[in-house]
């Protein structure tokens, strides 16, 4: 295999060395800025024998190669294009000059929760091991694993423990990740993402309880009141809050002489956000939660069929555009408000169905290369990670992405009639279902069942008849 003709022809492929504004790559991928995307020949570029398939996500255009030649095609990419080496950092930094402001909102958002997802995914896997130990009629009827054998109550506490700890300071990395996305001191971020819970504040789950029996504490502030509660477990406060304290830190940082820089930024910044953030900012944004919470419940509620029809068929277009990411805050708020989310599951299942079309790729496709890169994708898929199948796959032929929305939007009708929710959000695929609770085991099987049969089936079937 001639590595350097294959990637020259990646690289006419992508409109020419004129056409890449900056590159670089990750496991699997080249991670390309480009300036005119509408230049890209996506036939010849996936004729090409070592590349398994390309998309397009946040203005970066991305070729898979495989864990085993991207080093290579990366070392000559960038000798025939004379770009020079790049970080990851830089190519975002090209790639966002392709987005629009919505295009640019929603990065902001993904840029800010994708690196607390590994603490939270943990945090689920560890609390779907807590729920096996703890859920009565899994191993005995009508009683859990620790009731018949307490010598391991003390053992599931501490695994209980140990995973709630990203949930219950969600604020903390949230303001970690969102400070420094914004360009300011991400250890100020820590500090008041731990400011907004505070143990001194009432805690926000039991709010509604105080506030029935008129026992709110507040702060008076010169004759205004201000309610002295927590934002445990809420995303919209604090991400507020992190966005200002990072533009006064910068502005700060901009007009105050070097030496009193120490004495005066940092004080100043979180003095001032600190302030607007239990007056101002905190009672808004938890308004707002809350009005989003009720408007998601009562529709999943009142038209359960609906929500899950909608949401089981839309969560795979929403990846193509990135929008998915959005959602996260939501389930976080969900879990805040209800105990648990009736959205994550759905996103299990959307993984499951396009695993599932990849699947019946294999059988359906003459092509080695296409049946070989079918079963890996797959697998990825039926592991949580979607993209290989997505984009290298069932986007390419079109036909088995349709059949996957498809089977993934009855599952989803099926679990969301059935109640399925998930305490947080955890690993997806397969493994998912240590994250349901276990009372519902029974209808997210079935609903798992659904999302691998019907995309497998329709995959088949609608290949056949093309092939005919």
């Amino acid at each position: 295999m001639d590595i350097r003709k294959s990637t020259e022809e990646i690289v006419q492929a992508v409109g020419g060395k004129e056409n890449v504004a900056a590159a670089t790559h990750c496991i699997t991928r080249l991670r390309l800025a480009l300036r005119d995307e509408s230049k890209v020949d996506k036939a010849a570029l996936e004729n090409i024998d070592i590349v398994k398939g390309s998309f397009s996500a946040n203005g970066q255009f991305q070729v898979v190669v495989g864990p085993e030649l991207v080093d290579k095609a990366y070392m000559q990419f960038v000798d025939i294009t004379e770009l020079g080496h790049a970080t990851k950092q830089d190519v975002k930094n090209e790639a966002d000059q392709n987005l629009n402001p919505i295009q640019r909102a929603v990065k902001a958002l993904a840029d800010i929760f994708i690196p607390i997802l590994p603490a939270i995914v943990t945090a689920g896997l560890l609390m779907g091991i807590n729920n096996v130990l703890t859920g009565p009629g899994i191993f005995y009827t009508g009683k859990s694993l620790v009731d018949v054998h307490p010598n391991w109550r003390d053992f599931a506490d501490i695994i209980n423990l140990i995973a709630n700890t990203s949930f219950t300071f969600l604020p903390g990395l949230i303001g970690w990740s969102a400070v420094k996305k914004f360009g300011g001191s991400e250890l100020l971020g820590i500090v008041l993402g731990l400011m907004l819970i505070h143990p001194s504040l009432l805690n926000a789950w039991t709010y509604a309880d105080a506030l029935s029996k008129n026992a709110v504490p507040y702060w008076n502030l010169f004759g205004y009141n201000v309610a002295k509660i927590g934002y445990q477990g809420q995303v919209l406060p604090v991400l507020i809050a992190s966005y200002v304290l990072a533009k006064i830190e910068v502005a700060l940082s901009r007009r105050i002489p070097e030496s009193f820089k120490m004495l005066t930024v940092a004080p100043i910044a979180l003095l001032v956000t600190g302030f607007l953030a239990f007056i101002l900012i905190g009672p808004v944004t938890f308004g707002i939660a809350n009005a989003v919470t009720r408007a998601f419940v009562g529709i999943f509620n009142s038209y359960a069929a609906l929500g899950g029809l909608i949401y089981g068929a839309l969560y795979a277009p929403l990846v193509i555009t990135g929008l998915h990411h959005t959602f996260l805050a939501v389930d976080f708020q969900l879990i805040s408000s209800i105990g648990g989310t009736f959205l994550w599951p759905i996103v299990a299942l959307s993984n499951i169905a396009q695993g599932s079309s990849a699947l019946a790729m294999m059988l359906v496709s003459k092509d080695e290369k296409v049946r070989g890169l079918s079963l890996t994708s797959a697998i990825s898929a039926y592991l949580g990670i979607t993209e290989p199948a997505m984009f290298g796959v069932n986007l390419r032929f079109r036909y088995p992405f349709y059949a996957a929305i498809t089977g993934s939007a009855i599952a989803a009708i099926f679990i969301t009639v059935n109640k399925v929710i998930a305490p947080s959000v955890g690993v997806g695929g397969l493994p998912a279902f240590l994250s349901i609770i276990p009372q519902k085991w029974g209808p997210f099987f079935i609903g798992m069942a659904i999302a691998i049969v019907v995309p497998f089936i329709l995959t088949y079937v609608m290949g056949k008849v093309k092939r005919k």
